[in-house]
């Protein structure tokens, strides 16, 4: 993938690519079905899902690791590489942060079947991390110069609301663990170049001419960390854990982390691009 990009930019492509530090990824359980199973929507795909004949075709591509579609339940190594994370239907909670060969014994069942029952149970909206990548294949991406850092992941909280379904460690570790692993442990990177690709790129990628780097005129988002003793906690067991070593973040100048703690401010708001018509919302 990273030979693909260099060779469409020196054909003038104008790409690059962003990436979390870990070697699984998160989706949708039903990226271990085959891909035509959810051709025609949700109601089509379910309908097939409980038809027999249709789950033996199902479960024999699954386990078959010469399909012409991405197979991420093989990929995984099956079905201990697959671990449901987030649910809908409360009734699915209690197999939350289970392996699907750990569910398929709770439910006395192929893990084939298990997985499909899942999704029928909960309409194809549940989640999994599934162990899909390598860790010399996730060091290659990041250390890429082309390459920006992002967490790929939705807003979570150790508590509250957000804090009910489980996650990818990704949504709480992303920044610290480069910073930890790659720059403090490993020295891969830079700290300069691996806050680059924290700041100053992701924004100019995205056309964002007010934020990324500090100095007279920018918005004031800043993030003051200690480099000895940042640090990820957040595992894929129990993802829901923020990271220590940052005291202070400040957004649009005021603080919502002050000596390591979150405190009330709330001055975030929507940003937008330069594809958007009209100015920025008031703060």
């Amino acid at each position: 993938m990273l030979r693909r990009i260099e060779t469409a930019r020196s054909r003038g492509l104008d790409i690059s690519a962003t990436a979390y530090p870990y070697a699984r990824a998160f989706n949708g359980l039903v990226a271990c079905l085959p891909t035509w199973v959810q051709e025609g929507g949700t109601e089509k795909m379910l309908s097939q899902l409980k038809d027999p004949a249709q789950r033996e075709r199902i479960r024999k591509e699954m386990d078959d690791p010469n399909v012409t579609w991405e197979n991420q339940w093989h990929g995984s190594g099956g079905p201990g590489g697959v671990t449901l994370v987030s649910v809908l239907n409360p009734d699915l909670r209690q197999y939350q942060g289970l392996t699907l060969a750990e569910i398929g014994r709770r439910m006395g069942k192929d893990p084939r079947d298990a997985a499909m029952d899942i999704v029928i149970a909960d309409r194809g909206e549940s989640s999994a991390v599934i162990a899909i990548m390598t860790e010399d294949n996730v060091r290659a991406v990041i250390i890429h110069p082309l390459v920006s850092f992002g967490s790929d992941s939705e807003a979570q909280a150790e508590d509250g609301p957000l804090s009910e379904a489980m996650a990818h460690p990704r949504a709480f570790g992303t920044f610290p663990r480069v910073l930890a692993k790659y720059v403090r442990e490993e020295h891969v990177l830079t700290l300069e170049e691996a806050i680059r690709k924290m700041t100053s790129l992701p924004a100019n990628r995205v056309g964002l001419t007010d934020r990324g780097i500090i100095r007279p005129g920018m918005m004031a988002d800043v993030t003051i960390f200690n480099p000895a003793t940042i640090q990820d906690i957040a595992t894929f067991t129990e993802p829901l854990r923020y990271s220590v070593g940052v005291r202070y973040v400040f957004v649009n100048g005021r603080p919502v982390v002050r000596d390591g703690k979150i405190t009330d401010e709330r001055p975030g708001r929507p940003l937008r691009g330069p594809g958007f018509a009209g100015t920025q919302p008031s703060p």
